[in-house]
């Protein structure tokens, strides 16, 4: 449930777009800003925001453009990590401090690398859960890769085409998505059989995992059945446009202080090239101040909510550094 103390307030960070922002600890504490991925809320950081909080910092958490009660914009194209990026640094603006601490996951750490790689000078260090960094190159766009290696019916393709994945996701039930959702544990990656459903595709009966309550289920089943699916699926069908207007940075590291942390289950942990990629300096070479990878035994993709005081831990301890 919502931890003690927790503030909501609304941000405008562009125009005709205002996010919600849930934030906790002393207002003059040093900020961290907590970046949630798909399909998930600020609320998923709920664990870390009251240990952050009890250490003295200011943990704030927003729900994305297209999340929550946050706005969401009409166009698929308004969903790019550059438009995600600049809503992170109007909102670091609003809470007036010159730099702040981020810890992102999923597509949350994606958004993190972005503002890294932007706007170094307003981030003081870095944890980023699940998604590693890779820098952009010029052979190819990320949809190219994905289908080189894992087919046109990787979940990622299959979310390209407006209003199809709304149309699967629309067949379940809000609360048995997100029981399957959170609780799946098959760590290849996620290919759709012809025929098949994500939700049929996730190994995933649908039982309630022991780290979440029914409560915690109703809440993400209430704010998505107001909002839907479509802001967070046009993160996925802007990645190529992406590609295309990060081209100043091909090749470019980020620098910034950096500790990352994933689950030895997660998908993104076993998907081709990636455990050498990060345990053969490849990622330390893109991100040259990376001091510590951590991989949690036995825990899957959400590993804040898993794994909540192990993982707290390691993001009070490295910003503590600081």
């Amino acid at each position: 449930m919502e931890p003690e103390g927790v503030r909501h307030r609304t941000v405008e960070v562009a125009r005709g777009v205002r996010l919600h922002v849930a934030e906790t600890g002393p207002e003059d504490g040093p900020a961290v800003l907590l970046v949630h991925g798909f399909p998930d809320l600020w609320y998923g950081w709920r664990h870390q925001m009251a240990a952050l909080a009890a250490r003295g910092f200011r943990a704030v958490a927003p729900d994305l453009r297209g999340y929550g009660d946050s706005d969401a914009p009409a166009a698929a194209g308004s969903y790019t990590t550059f438009h995600l990026a600049g809503d992170l640094v109007a909102l670091i603006a609003d809470l007036g401090q010159p730099q702040v601490f981020v810890a992102g996951h999923d597509w949350g750490a994606n958004v993190a690398w972005q503002l890294c790689l932007l706007r170094p000078d307003l981030v003081r260090a870095l944890v980023n859960l699940s998604l590693v960094y890779n820098p952009r190159r010029s052979e190819g766009t990320p949809l190219q890769a994905i289908r080189a290696f894992c087919g046109e019916d990787h979940y990622m393709c299959r979310f390209q085409d407006p209003g199809v994945a709304e149309a699967e996701f629309a067949l379940y039930d809000h609360r048995h998505k997100f029981k399957a959702i959170l609780g799946m544990r098959n760590s290849a990656p996620i290919i759709l059989s012809k025929g098949k459903t994500f939700f049929e595709s996730l190994d995933s009966d649908g039982t309630l995992p022991a780290w979440l309550s029914e409560e915690d289920i109703s809440y993400y089943a209430d704010k998505f059945e107001k909002t839907g699916f479509t802001g967070g699926l046009n993160f996925y069908r802007c990645m190529d446009l992406n590609w295309e207007l990060s081209a100043p940075w091909t090749g470019a590291s980020v620098k910034v202080a950096t500790k990352f942390i994933i689950g030895d289950l997660d998908a993104l942990y076993n998907a081709p090239g990636v455990k050498d990629y990060i345990h053969k300096g490849g990622f330390k070479a893109n991100v040259p101040n990376l001091e510590d990878v951590v991989i949690l035994e036995g825990v899957g993709h959400f590993l804040n909510q898993e794994k909540p005081d192990e993982v707290s831990e390691h993001i009070c301890e490295f910003f503590s550094k600081f």
